[in-house]
């Protein structure tokens, strides 16, 4: 009986850890929170499906938006966005007509680069100024310079000297 083994084949195949790990159940796992248990595992998520309809740059007509910019003008821009919103929207030489007429400083800052996006779109895509319309109009702030004023008995005052930059852009009337 020493020469024999202890156990007989089939026996010695359960000994063998793989074999232990597969027939011994695994206990139930309780949940963590509830947020926890809610979520499905990044493994498990769906892919979402690729859209067919969905147009790439590649695919989509191209739409030429000829842009300006100035920036650092001297005005702020809650003052510059009262005269951009005059001209959002409508055709250039209604815009030109607008400025012209507008009773404030910064307009002439707004004729300016309108001509500047005009001239863009002449140079660089062979457009006609007399066919485009105002796409965009924005009128952003830049920073502030600081100044101070003496005032009596020895104290002093900030003096916030704001600026904006201003943007435009324009595209061909359809």
């Amino acid at each position: 009986m020493a020469d024999e083994p202890k156990g007989t084949e089939e026996e010695k195949v359960e000994e063998t850890p793989e074999a232990q790990a597969t027939e011994k159940p695994k206990p139930a796992r309780k949940p963590r929170a509830k947020k926890a248990a809610a979520e499905p595992k990044a493994e498990e998520k769906p892919k979402p499906a690729a859209k067919p309809s969905r147009r790439t740059r590649r695919d989509a007509p191209e739409r030429v938006v000829v842009r300006a910019h100035a920036k650092y003008v001297r005005t702020s821009a809650r003052k510059a966005r009262l005269v951009c919103d005059h001209i959002r929207g409508k055709d250039v030489p209604e815009a030109r007509a607008i400025l012209t007429h507008t009773n404030r400083a910064v307009a002439e800052a707004w004729s300016k680069l309108l001509e500047s996006a005009v001239a863009n779109a002449a140079e660089n895509h062979s457009l006609d100024g007399e066919d485009l319309r105002v796409a965009f109009v924005t009128a952003d702030e830049g920073p502030t310079l600081k100044r101070f004023r003496p005032r009596a008995m020895g104290r002093a005052t900030k003096i916030r000297k704001r600026t904006s930059h201003l943007s435009i852009g324009l595209e061909p009337k359809e």
